[in-house]
């Protein structure tokens, strides 16, 4: 699927919520799972490898630096927003905002204090204070979110204004953690805002394209923060960005699975319920990505 359609396919009327790709049956449980999963992941490897694009550009390997940026660039325009159009992820304003709501409200009140207890019994009391953080900064985003889902309902009251990021550097270092737990919870953690920075900027598109910057600006505000933010001190806390030849080893194994392992199995199981776009979806980026390790495969090679 092209950038074009995936435009399309994003852009409806306001009282016109997106469908998935047939217009006659709901896609199957399996097969919206696997694109979530998809999604996760494209948006995780985005942002990753822009990381490590500024981690290249700092030890002198321009070319890569820009092949990483690139690549980060078709990993979210193009395979996550095909996997969010297929999945019917963008819908009216209202619905998109009850969709974030619900995230930020599991974040704050759920995930994030549970993984801070979690890292506080394993010894780890930086990324405890850290996940605390962040769940307030949640419970805040929920807050803004529920106002403005009243003003887009009742036409009364004025979108609260974006929040602002606190852009987080990320140098290359180990982690700075040292509980497998606490390790996971961050790749977790991750992922999550990863994704939501993702969603929050499709959702910004829709609010504009409906003729309410407003909203559009609360969603951006909002997904600036949870990468430049949230998955930034995340990253940090991980260890996330090493040397460049590091990085390139990462970014070509998890091409290589997704080439080989990952999509085929998602494509083979929307095959076998009848979801063949989405099928032919896996199979497509599957291609993508075994260039994608191709081209960082080069990239390594050529590292003096």
């Amino acid at each position: 699927m092209s950038q074009a359609a995936t435009a399309v396919a994003l852009t409806l009327p306001a009282d016109q919520p997106q469908t998935t790709h047939t217009a006659t049956r709901a896609l199957r449980a399996q097969t919206l799972s696997d694109l979530t999963v998809t999604m996760k992941g494209e948006a995780f490897a985005s942002a990753s490898y822009n990381l490590f694009g500024t981690e290249a550009d700092r030890e002198a390997h321009p070319a890569t630096g820009k092949l990483f940026r690139a690549t980060a660039q078709t990993e979210l325009n193009e395979h996550l927003h095909q996997a969010a159009a297929l999945a019917g992820v963008v819908g009216t304003n209202a619905a998109n905002l009850r969709q974030a709501i619900n995230g930020e409200t599991y974040e704050h009140q759920v995930m994030y204090h549970g993984f801070a207890d979690q890292a506080r019994n394993d010894g780890d009391p930086e990324a405890a204070k850290l996940f605390t953080e962040i769940a307030a900064d949640e419970g805040r985003h929920r807050d803004a979110y529920r106002t403005a889902l009243t003003v887009v309902t009742t036409g009364r009251g004025t979108i609260p204004t974006p929040p602002k990021a606190d852009t987080v550097p990320v140098p290359a270092g180990l982690p700075k953690v040292k509980a497998a737990r606490t390790k996971a919870n961050l790749d977790t953690a991750m992922h999550g805002e990863a994704l939501a920075h993702a969603k929050y900027m499709l959702f910004a598109a829709r609010a504009r394209q409906t003729g309410n910057p407003a909203l559009a600006h609360l969603f951006e505000g909002t997904a600036g923060v949870e990468l430049h933010e949230h998955f930034a001190s995340e990253a940090v806390l991980a260890g996330l960005v090493r040397t460049t030849k590091t990085n390139l080893n990462r970014a070509i194994t998890g091409e290589r699975n997704e080439a080989t392992t990952l999509y085929p199995r998602f494509a083979k199981r929307a095959t076998a319920v009848g979801d063949e776009a989405v099928a032919g979806f896996f199979r497509d980026t599957a291609a993508d990505e075994a260039k994608h390790a191709t081209a960082f495969q080069q990239a390594l090679n050529q590292l003096h």
